[in-house]
């Protein structure tokens, strides 16, 4: 029994998945504070207002603060952008340098000369007319 957990947790794609959360845990950090400390601040000074928690709406004493909603959703956004464009982007352009060109694939079929029907490429002979087939 405790062989078979060995197996489990030595397997390559749960370490891989283990050192994943990890790092993407550390980069979230990274990513929280750059736009809590960088971005909302340059927004505030735009807005004049450090965040929109004060947006509440008042029905029949119920309180709906959509303005906690906004700062979620804008500080989703921020993330979100912040990722793709100092992340991912920058990350597909190095990858892109390094990726090799296909080589193009020599076609499958080729005409026959007497009857030009399609015909594979390593025939000797057409199969529709019979004609040898340099």
């Amino acid at each position: 029994m405790l062989k078979g957990f060995r197996d489990f947790i030595l397997r390559g794609n749960v370490v891989d998945l283990a050192v994943a959360v990890v790092v993407g845990a550390a980069f979230g950090a990274i990513v929280t504070a750059l736009v809590a400390d960088i971005i909302t601040p340059l927004i505030s000074a735009v807005v004049h207002k450090p965040d929109f928690s004060y947006l509440i709406l008042d029905i029949n004493g119920g309180k709906i603060k959509y303005g906690d909603f906004l700062n979620a959703l804008i500080s989703f956004l921020l993330i979100a952008a912040s990722v793709y464009f100092l992340v991912v982007l920058p990350l597909n352009a190095l990858l892109n340098k390094f990726k090799k060109p296909v080589p193009a694939t020599p076609p499958a079929t080729k005409a026959c000369p007497e009857c030009l029907s399609d015909i594979p490429a390593a025939a000797k002979r057409c199969s529709h007319c019979t004609q040898p087939v340099a």
